[in-house]
């Protein structure tokens, strides 16, 4: 017969293992982005400092995340009009004819498409479900609907983690598990991010309109 760890132990490691593996998930979009944007602003500096201290006869601090976020910004820009449009989109086909670096690519730009609110592959709609457990509502973003053999639409939704909505969890769930709502995407985001400070009065009349009726 097998035996079967119920220590306080067994317990105790598989419950810091679980919370550190979901910190871990939230954790390490944020300091990928974070990496990236210091190491533009880094090598930008470096390029920028030597040109321009002969000028101002001193350097210039901030020359590189102000150049940064203002290419950031003109790549919006450029990326909104029909020219920015086709050559990203030639870019696109470019990156998605290399073997390694196609299934990343896409599968980040749909995730990234997802959080657009004019994202064609986006989220369908913002729900509320009950998670981790019964009793504690949450709110989550459905991604495919499909009918099931009993006959109940069997929903995909993602779960976002708060602050940081780029880590989450995947819940499946049915049509009855959960409260549909006309919240936009883009409000529902700014809950998240907010850590609820931002908190749309549908998300009350909703949940307040479920526990009324049970």
């Amino acid at each position: 017969m097998k035996h079967l760890d119920w220590t306080p132990w067994g317990w105790l490691g598989r419950q810091l293992r679980r919370q550190f593996l979901t910190g871990l998930l939230a954790v390490v979009p944020l300091s990928i982005t974070i990496v990236v944007l210091v190491w533009t602003f880094n090598v930008i500096d470096n390029f920028l400092q030597p040109l321009i201290k002969p000028i101002m006869g001193r350097s210039l601090p901030g020359v590189g995340f102000g150049i940064t976020i203002v290419a950031i910004y003109l790549v919006g820009v450029i990326a909104s009009n029909v020219l920015g449009k086709r050559l990203i989109s030639y870019g696109e086909s470019l990156l998605a004819k290399v073997p390694v670096v196609r299934p990343l690519y896409l599968g980040v730009k749909q995730l990234m498409d997802s959080f657009s609110p004019s994202g064609k592959n986006g989220f369908i709609q913002t729900v509320l479900l009950e998670f981790p457990r019964k009793g504690i509502w949450t709110i989550g973003f459905i991604t495919k609907e499909s009918s099931a053999q009993a006959g109940e639409t069997q929903l995909n939704i993602f779960v976002p983690n708060a602050p940081n909505p780029m880590s989450g969890f995947l819940q499946i769930m049915g049509e009855s598990e959960v409260i549909r709502t006309n919240i936009s995407v883009e409000n529902a985001l700014r809950m998240v991010v907010s850590a609820g400070i931002v908190t749309p009065q549908e998300v009350s009349d909703r949940l307040s309109g479920r526990m009324g009726g049970e």
